[in-house]
């Protein structure tokens, strides 16, 4: 059995956003190119709701997709297409900014907050589709027992099992996975072309060759092919182990776009150009191309 290398451990450090957000940001400009087509990667995990409850109120988004999920919490969210509603504990909304967006997410306080959102780019052709908009309920979410693990699918498929969505335009495995203490987990069903990282939310654990190291949580680790020459098409497995306590991660994949990034705050285009429209739009209120139907 071939198996991906743990490549890359992403600690990222903490920050404030939004209207005063604390989070650990992980993934952002410095990993666009190994992490891609994933963007950024904010981690969110607090008792105390002074460290959340002020929000990100209306914000645009352009040319990305963001994906939040949430292990515990609440975070209500409207945006500009008429959309509203509230995201609890092992739910996620995905939202496509497309062409662009204004929204706002504010969490509630909750016993916890722990989860993390991520954006995905977009392709140069897609950056200015229909903008969309998804809540992933706990109903819809398919989840596999196995002997000393679970795994609830928000996208893709796993053991022959869809997930409760389908990236339109880029396709993103993505799997939540709770193992047991000083257990074992082998996952081999994303080729071996297609950036693949896990986010560990909780607990520790292990991705060396002799899973012996261990990691604690709120770290990205990339998985990267054990021979760059071989076949693409094929898939190399990854193997992990957890602590003692266990662990909660995140697992997700697709292809990469291999594509120019020009970023800037929330917008995410592929030229400097593109990137100063948007904001001239932004200026102008010109920045929205789809409203609500009458």
């Amino acid at each position: 059995m071939n198996k991906r290398i743990a490549t890359q451990i992403v600690r990222g450090k903490k920050a404030i956003d939004g209207a005063g957000v604390h989070l650990r940001r992980v993934l952002g400009i410095r990993t666009i190119q190994d992490f891609d087509p994933f963007l950024m990667l904010d981690g969110f995990d607090s008792e105390n709701p002074e460290d959340y409850i002020k929000g990100f109120p209306w914000h645009p988004h352009r040319g990305i997709e963001t994906i939040t999920y949430l292990i515990q919490g609440s975070i209500e969210h409207g945006d500009s297409l008429g959309n509203t509603g509230i995201i609890g504990d092992l739910e996620c909304q995905w939202m496509t900014a497309g062409s662009g967006i204004i929204h706002q997410e504010m969490p509630q306080a909750s016993k916890q907050m722990l989860g993390c959102q991520i954006w995905v780019n977009l392709p140069k052709k897609y950056k200015m589709t229909h903008p969309s908009y998804g809540d992933i309920t706990q109903d819809k979410i398919k989840v596999i027992k196995e002997e000393n693990a679970s795994i609830r699918i928000l996208a893709g498929k796993y053991k022959g099992k869809r997930g409760a969505f389908k990236g339109k335009y880029v396709k993103v495995q993505y799997l939540d996975i709770e193992l047991a203490p000083n257990h074992t987990w082998v996952y081999s069903e994303t080729p071996n072309n297609e950036t693949l990282f896990v986010y560990l939310l909780e607990g520790a654990l292990s991705v060396d060759k002799n899973l012996s190291y261990y990691e604690d949580k709120a770290c990205a680790i990339l998985f990267s092919s054990s021979n760059e020459d071989e076949d693409h098409s094929s898939n190399d497995s990854v193997v992990v182990r957890s602590g003692v306590e266990g662990a909660r991660f995140v697992l997700l994949a697709a292809k990469p776009l291999r594509e120019p990034v020009a970023w800037g705050g929330p917008i995410v285009m592929n030229t400097q150009d593109e990137l100063q429209i948007a904001f001239r739009e932004l200026e102008k209120e010109t920045f929205i191309k789809h409203k609500i139907k009458s």
